[in-house]
């Protein structure tokens, strides 16, 4: 039976007529207070028409809410700990069903979410580091309950998953506001964005996601779990964000009913906390970051806890099971399957072996070069490596040795559109990518060998990133001793020589880069963008041109070769090039204004003004060719656009004396009353050569403008 909705006139507070519950009404029914509530102002209690709140087989579609928590390792929690720092998540677990031995797929931010979202690992859809984007066909979850009729809505704390990255689709609402160039926002103000907009959403089943981006480092919690952890920030974090939690479970349970909703949460990842020597997360797969919280909770769930490992990429089967599509995949469902995950980070990075893991019961074993077994049972810390003395079954070993252990090189148009302002607001947070890409090299050594790297790598990705290459020179250069086939070092340290304009040491790095790698098409890349830089064209040329024929969609590349073409004169060759530039562009105002006046010089009027007018629409007051756009509409005769356009011209433009030249010329060709005057005026101000044009123009003739 769906739950009645309340239409009443509540006279004792105002004249207006309420539809739904408002706040005052919410209040009085947490309380207990409904009947009495519905005697005094006269409430009508039926079943809206519109909202029956039941699939056609009868069943009744919950309120769902799903929390994610990031980087919040599972044995933080009180449940499993015994520490009070978790009360709300605690008593969550104990009524609902707390699974102790649930895994992440990925321990990155966006490849995670993308797994719930999406119901697979990241090697199928294919996000395998934070700041890439999904492709277009792969099914979101927020897609498939739309179809099932539910209000769908999504509240963001951490720019990972800004909506640019391809969360977004399927969602009638996504918040990432995070304000004025912030990268995140505490639990608290996602918590009130989440529950103003419940609060007064329609009728109707609802899907509410909501993220908390707390506990990420830097830890820095706010008063009083400050003072009160004072000496583990990074739990004080995960209790101030438990506090929000639990405000946000009240507040959805007042408006379903305690009960009367689905409740899912889940962290995406944990943390390494110096574990196996990782500080954070991201290059490695034991437990500390790969074991995550996980609890369900709600109407019809009973409580109790279960031991079999399961996958966050169920969150996908069991929010769809809930809404009436049940797929036999649900977490709440029986199915023995090994636990598969991922850590590529290394590989993708720094050619470093590729890493995943599958889990099966107590038993979990890594692959990275050579296998890693452990049996959890008995060593939950992962200490002792007991490969060749216990055995492990065939699914596990099948599970393993299929899934793609090697990457396949990201689809070059899921990273071609991350800006240089994404990359600094990710560097921020701690996440640095790397647009290359990497192959497996020969005696490619294992992350686990490589940690007291992992600090250095991160902190000179994000001085390079942030444009401070000195102090990055400085930090790779001795990764690169302690590494020296790492190729992202060896091609950052030579960019980074090249924009200081150190251009003997910027070759050695390329040359050393080509070393390591000879097929290297990124070698190529940024040697190409270095001679670019120094106006060496010719040298430029032929490596653009190689880029380019392998990977069509190379932003930067293809920049390039415009400017390359331009110099060598070949501009219908630059303007082609130009529209493809433009096509991958995310904001290609100005260069649609270069594409114009490359029309232009053409003399192809009719391709310079569409470039033109979408340059001029995009980047209005910015638009600087309103000369340009002028003549060309002169040129096809539309005169009065002429007028508009030339009248658009700035006093203080360089073309100013021309500008005024050609719209004498216009106000002549339109019969305007004050066209001597223009001519005049335009004489004024012209040098000597303008000057002759205007005494020359038989236009003109005839106009006593001398006077």
């Amino acid at each position: 039976m769906a739950e009645p909705r309340y239409h009443c006139r509540v006279d004792s507070l105002g004249s207006s007529t309420l539809s739904g519950m408002g706040r005052t009404t919410k209040a009085v029914l947490r309380f207990g207070a409904l009947w009495s509530l519905a005697f005094v102002l006269g409430c009508d209690s039926r079943t809206d028409e519109l909202d029956t709140g039941q699939i056609s087989n009868g069943v009744e579609r919950p309120w769902i809410l799903l929390v994610t928590l990031d980087t919040t390792r599972a044995d933080r929690l009180g449940v499993e700990s015994g520490s009070e720092a978790t009360p709300h998540l605690d008593a969550l677990a104990r009524r609902g069903v707390y699974f102790s031995a649930a895994y992440s797929t990925v321990p990155t931010t966006l490849p995670s979410h993308v797994s719930m979202m999406t119901g697979v690992y990241p090697a199928t859809h294919g996000v395998r580091e934070n700041a890439r984007h999904l492709r277009e066909g792969q099914v979101l979850l927020a897609e498939r309950l739309g179809e099932l009729g539910y209000g769908r809505a999504a509240f963001v704390s951490g720019y990972p998953l800004a909506e640019q990255f391809g969360l977004g689709r399927g969602f009638e609402r996504y918040d990432d506001e995070f304000g004025a160039e912030a990268v995140e926002r505490r639990g608290a103000a996602t918590v009130d964005a989440a529950l103003a907009y419940l609060e007064e959403v329609g009728s109707g089943p609802q899907f509410a996601w909501v993220h908390f981006y707390d506990p990420h480092e830097p830890y820095d919690p706010p008063e009083p779990f400050r003072s009160r952890f004072s000496g583990d920030p990074y739990l004080g974090e995960i209790a101030s964000m438990d506090r929000e939690v639990g405000r946000l479970i009240e507040g959805f349970e007042s408006l379903v009913g305690p009960g009367g909703g689905k409740i899912l949460v889940i962290a995406d990842h944990g943390e390494g906390l110096g574990d196996h020597g990782e500080a954070l997360h991201g290059n490695l797969l034991y437990q500390e970051t790969m074991r995550v919280p996980l609890i369900v909770a709600g109407a019809g769930i009973e409580a109790g806890r279960v031991a079999g490992s399961v996958s966050s990429r169920r969150v996908f089967d069991t929010v769809l099971s809930w809404a009436g599509e049940e797929s036999g995949r649900s977490l709440l469902s029986e199915v023995a399957e090994p636990v598969l995950g991922e850590a590529m980070k290394p590989f993708l990075q720094y050619g470093w072996q590729p890493q995943v893991m599958a889990v099966e019961g107590a038993i979990k074993v890594i692959r990275s070069g050579a296998l890693e077994v452990y049996d959890l049972s008995a060593d939950p810390g992962e200490t002792t490596n007991v490969e060749g003395a216990v055995e492990w079954s065939r699914e596990l070993r099948e599970a393993l040795r299929s899934y793609p252990f090697v990457p396949e090189s990201v689809e070059p148009a899921q990273a071609a559109q991350v800006s240089q302002e994404d990359r600094e607001r990710l560097a921020s947070l701690g996440y640095v990518g790397w647009e290359g890409s990497s192959a497996l090299r020969e005696g490619a050594p294992s992350p686990r060998e490589m940690t007291h790297l992992f600090a250095d790598l991160d902190r000179g990705s994000g001085l390079f990133v942030r444009g401070h290459y000195a102090e990055a020179i400085e930090t790779f250069r001795t990764v690169l001793e302690r590494d020296p086939n790492n190729l992202m070092v060896a091609l950052r340290l030579a960019v980074a020589h090249s924009v200081q304009g150190q251009d003997e040491r910027a070759t050695r790095y390329f040359e050393r880069a080509r070393k390591i790698d000879p097929s290297s098409l990124d070698v190529r890349h940024y040697q190409a963008l270095h001679y670019c830089r120094r106006g060496r064209w010719q040298e430029a040329e032929p490596l653009l041109v190689s880029v380019v024929a392998q990977m069509a969609k190379k932003l930067p590349a293809l920049e390039c070769l415009v400017r390359v073409r331009q110099e060598q004169e070949r501009l219908d060759e630059a303007a082609t090039l130009l529209e493809r530039v433009i096509a991958l562009q995310a904001a290609p105002g100005p260069s649609l204004a270069e594409l114009g006046m490359l029309r232009m010089a053409l003399q192809d009027t009719q391709g310079a003004i569409p470039a033109f007018e979408q340059a001029s629409s995009l980047l209005g007051a910015n638009f600087a060719h309103s000369l340009e756009l002028g003549v060309c509409y002169m040129a096809d005769r539309r005169f009065e656009e002429a007028r508009a356009a030339l009248d658009a011209v700035s006093k203080n433009h360089p073309g100013g004396p021309m500008a005024l030249f050609k719209r004498a010329q216009v106000s002549v060709l339109l019969r305007e009353a004050d066209s001597a005057e223009r001519v005049r005026s335009a004489y004024r101000v012209a040098d000597p050569r303008l000057r002759a044009l205007i005494e020359s123009e038989s236009l003109f003739q005839g106009l006593a403008w001398r006077q």
